[in-house]
């Protein structure tokens, strides 16, 4: 058994390296707001998208709280994670809406979005964004981060390491939410 775990650890490093070969990881730039307002569109249906006015907002107040993965061949957005800080410690459709609720000293990130964009799946690239993105708001001193996801999508989120917390008060885009959370510093 020990094997078999160092095994498949060392196929976890080979492809975070050629993740890393391949994509930069980084906070946004002020002028990629349009393109992560593209991704978003191709990733979400309409009714749960942000709106490209919504994306821009945030861009603009916490860009900080983005970490976007950029193809080291083409200079594309394949893909990103982006949350806004607070001190509040449960989920609400307004943190989609009203990017004044960013609280830059929060010590709980609402994750709002993430979006890989469908030539860049089954790579490993979503889950190397949240394993990145979770470690460096480890080391900002954050607390907790949580989500809200569809049913279909709790169990890629726990192999993440997040908890189901059960149905949402969400009702976003009028679909029936799980909210999740992320233990980062107890």
């Amino acid at each position: 058994m020990v094997t078999m775990g160092k095994k498949t650890q060392e196929m976890i490093s080979m492809q975070e390296k050629k993740l890393h070969e391949n994509f930069l990881f980084r906070n946004i730039l002020p002028e990629e707001g349009e393109a992560a307002a593209e991704v978003e569109r191709i990733c979400f249906p309409p009714h749960e998208a942000c709106t490209k006015e919504m994306m821009l907002e945030r861009v603009k107040r916490a860009p900080e709280l983005f970490l976007v993965a950029i193809d080291k061949h083409t200079g594309k957005m394949a893909g990103f994670l982006n949350g806004l800080s607070t001190e509040e410690t449960a989920f609400r459709d307004e943190f989609f809406t009203d990017a004044s609720l960013y609280r830059p000293e929060g010590r709980n990130i609402m994750l709002l979005g993430l979006d890989v964009l469908p030539e860049y799946r089954g790579q490993g690239l979503a889950r190397e964004i949240v394993r990145q993105y979770m470690r460096r708001e480890r080391e900002n001193g954050r607390r907790m981060a949580f989500l809200t996801c569809l049913e279909g999508k709790v169990g890629m989120y726990g192999k993440m390491g997040f908890c189901d917390n059960g149905i949402a008060d969400s009702n976003w885009g009028e679909e029936e939410w799980h909210e999740m959370y992320y233990v980062l510093n107890a």
